[in-house]
């Protein structure tokens, strides 16, 4: 009996020493100390005239973050209603104009300190895809600058239900005070060694450009894999390819000041934004200077690839190959070139574009189904479309065109799988093939 005794007296010592440390460690999860630097007192309503200066700046870092993509719809500038699809159920983009009453006009600026750099809103617990994980690194003065635009902005009577849309248990906020004790680190910027390019180039890239969010694998609970930083994935059917120093389906090969380009004008010549990097490149990318692109560019040929390798190119005098070659110049010659060349800024080339090669297709069969619409900018305003071939192929057709378009010239790509278009035809709820047998 005593030594149950004993026993049962260590277990309950246990049990209170590591309720003491998920309690300590749970405070430090929640705990916003970095914030204190933010006014505390006046509401974002109630600002008068802000410094044109910091505004300009504001803007900028509003650029950089993105803020308008996401947050801006039908309703007005900024005033929310976006929705995101996730795993765990549809969240809608909150108002973040200055209105009172449905948007931040009541937040103080530690309040929006709280809320951009540690998840923390108004009503509770931001979920990740608002993506606080990356705007903790942004600096004190760019938040302030933010701030300050912010003020400037015309506020608009909307109420979101931002989270209605979630299944639970997920629509519990408080649910993420353990998903930030798992996975989140509010610390601020630490550069990594080199020079102050690439110092700058990883605070735009890690920080307000969140460039991980997209390119970055995640687990089952919805948090980036680090050992896979920027090495691509899956986000809503679209690839985010692997943007690193890989020389086969990353940047490797791929000049800075072509890097550069593509994020300010949507293309470089050879590759060509479509969906939602090409959303990026029109509401944020181009907006930035050419030094913080070619920072940007810099960072993220320096940063260690995957070890996917260049593979064997697929035999090129096969019958499958010289079927899709038919195939390709019936229907994608006349623009992409009969030796996938290209039109320069105006249709992507085939031959040498790395973005072809990843070794998951997604985006490329989502293409062939739905069609797309490649980017546009201020500098390069004319973007192609992209008809849909859904009606026209079926899916071993489409997986054998694309294979070919992957291992003809001096590409080399693994082969398509037709099980791929299906699943993808089905979620897109695409056309099926024609009947006349085009």
């Amino acid at each position: 009996m005593a030594n149950f005794k004993a026993f049962a007296g260590g277990v309950a010592a246990l049990v209170l020493i590591a309720a003491a440390g998920a309690g300590i460690w749970a405070w430090r999860t929640a705990d916003t100390w970095r914030n204190a630097v933010a006014d505390d007192a006046v509401a974002l309503a109630d600002i008068g005239a802000a410094d044109p200066e910091a505004v300009a700046r504001g803007e900028y870092i509003m650029r950089a973050a993105d803020c308008a993509a996401c947050h801006t719809r039908e309703q007005g500038d900024f005033a929310g209603g976006y929705e995101i699809a996730t795993p765990f159920g549809t969240l809608v983009s909150s108002n973040i104009t200055p209105d009172r009453e449905t948007g931040i006009g009541a937040m103080t600026e530690r309040d929006f300190f709280d809320a951009v750099r540690h998840g923390q809103g108004q009503k509770g617990f931001l979920y990740p895809a608002m993506p606080y994980t990356a705007y903790a690194r942004i600096s004190d003065q760019d938040m302030h600058d933010l701030w300050a635009y912010m003020s400037t902005v015309a506020p608009v009577r909307n109420s979101v239900d931002e989270n209605g849309g979630m299944a639970f248990p997920y629509s519990i906020r408080l649910a993420m005070l353990g998903w930030n004790m798992l996975f989140f680190d509010g610390s601020g910027f630490e550069p990594a060694p080199g020079n102050a390019q690439l110092a700058r180039g990883q605070y735009m890239v890690d920080g307000p450009g969140h460039c991980s969010a997209c390119h970055s694998p995640r687990n089952a609970l919805g948090a980036e894999i680090g050992s896979a930083y920027l090495q691509g994935a899956v986000v809503d059917g679209w690839l985010a390819p692997e943007i690193t120093s890989n020389r086969h389906q990353g940047l490797g090969d791929v000049s800075a000041a072509d890097v550069a380009e593509y994020l300010g004008t949507a293309t470089d010549g050879k590759a060509m934004a479509s969906g939602p990097m090409a959303e990026a490149v029109e509401h944020s990318l181009q907006y930035l200077t050419e030094d913080d692109r070619l920072a940007m560019a810099a960072w993220l040929k320096s940063v260690p690839g995957s070890d996917v390798a260049r593979p064997e190119q697929v035999d090129p005098a096969s019958p499958e190959m010289h079927g899709a070659a038919l195939q390709y110049e019936v229907s994608c010659s006349a623009c992409h070139g009969t030796r996938g060349e290209g039109m320069g800024d105006l249709v992507p080339a085939f031959d040498g574009n790395h973005a072809l090669l990843s070794e998951n297709p997604a985006s490329l069969v989502r293409v062939m189904l739905e069609g797309a619409r490649a980017g546009h900018s201020g500098a390069k305003p004319t973007g192609a479309g992209m008809p849909s071939f859904a009606w026209k192929y079926d899916d071993a057709q489409i997986a054998g065109l694309l294979t070919y378009i992957r291992n003809a010239w001096s590409n080399a790509g693994m082969p398509v799988d037709p099980a791929q278009v299906a699943d993808m035809r089905g979620a897109l709820a695409a056309r099926d093939k024609a009947a006349s047998g085009f």
